[in-house]
């Protein structure tokens, strides 16, 4: 059972920091206030389902590590902390401090400043969760192969 959890909490988690990652992008590019304003007070709401997938992810995944440390799993387990810390201490505050900017409809050079900073964060979550995603499947092809 946890082998199925951990890659579908990954999969959810990934998936939903994407979709913040590119509403935010899309709708600063090519939409209007409105519509930012939507995707910058949504996103909190989309904490209701990226915290618990990252919970169920950082569990299982310690949980199916079996205490080992070595190789793909040590490279796994070395970024989780990272983007533990990224998601707490930036991307959540940023996010909350945005939507309500955003609400306020203060699009005014510090909510630009404070995007920018959750853009670059976000990439940096995406990026972290890919790489954890393309051990696991390393890991998975080389169990397969034995």
């Amino acid at each position: 059972m946890i082998k199925m959890i951990h890659p579908v909490a990954g999969g959810t988690a990934l998936l939903t920091i994407s979709t913040f990652w590119l509403s935010t992008a899309f709708s600063e590019l090519f939409a209007s206030q409105s519509v930012i304003t939507a995707v910058k007070t949504a996103i909190p709401w989309g904490f209701l389902v990226l915290i618990p997938a990252l919970a169920a992810t950082a569990g299982s995944g310690l949980a199916l590590s079996q205490g080992r440390r070595a190789g793909l799993i040590g490279a796994k387990i070395k970024r989780m902390p990272l983007i533990a810390a990224n998601g707490l201490l930036v991307l959540v505050p940023v996010a909350f401090f945005l939507a309500h900017k955003a609400k306020a409809a203060e699009f005014d050079a510090v909510f630009y400043a404070v995007q920018a900073l959750e853009l670059v964060a976000g990439a940096a979550n995406i990026t972290l969760l890919l790489l954890n995603a393309r051990d696991g499947l390393r890991m998975k092809a080389r169990s397969c192969n034995r």
